[in-house]
């Protein structure tokens, strides 16, 4: 009986050992980089790993920092909403459902993209989903083009204009 019992567990270890990989009789020795960091960018580049970019860099920049005029400027024009995702490293924002009180049944919310630094318009991506309800497990969510859009929009650019000029004044007294 142990017999039999060590001959299955040795199969069963056997067979998880082989579909592992930890055994592979057509990988060449030779063809493997030697140093660690070499393997792990021969990984990445085969598409079996994992790269973050920038993880030993003391010097990080992040394309949308805090000092961006067009952030600071998107931040103080939704003041005003409730913030669910805010992520100055992938330049978003995105607001919590918000209804201003004049109809308990319609709430919308916002999302802010930036897609360059640049104040111009085509820097910016407003979204605008708005949502009502008949009862509160009865709810349609669509995305709207309305005035709050391309009041946003205009709203941002003009704060950030405004901004990038007192940085210059700053810059330069």
């Amino acid at each position: 009986m142990k017999f039999t019992k060590s001959i299955i567990f040795t199969l069963i270890l056997l067979f998880l050992v082989t579909n592992c990989g930890l055994y592979d009789p057509t990988v060449d020795a030779r063809k493997i980089p030697s140093s660690g960091p070499d393997r792990a960018r021969k990984n990445v580049d085969e598409g079996r790993g994992l790269s973050i970019k920038g993880l030993g860099n003391k010097g990080t920049n992040f394309e949308f920092s805090t000092s961006n005029p067009m952030w600071r400027a998107s931040l103080e024009i939704l003041d005003f909403l409730p913030l669910s995702t805010v992520d100055y490293g992938g330049g978003i924002i995105i607001s919590d459902w918000y209804n201003d009180g004049s109809n308990k049944d319609e709430s919308i919310k916002i999302t802010v993209r930036f897609l360059s630094n640049e104040i111009q318009s085509y820097s910016l991506k407003v979204i605008v989903h708005q949502k009502k309800c008949v009862n509160n497990s009865n709810c349609v969510i669509n995305k709207i083009d309305s005035k709050i859009k391309e009041e946003l929009i205009k709203s941002i650019l003009t704060q950030a204009a405004i901004l990038e000029k007192q940085d210059k004044k700053k810059k330069k007294s």
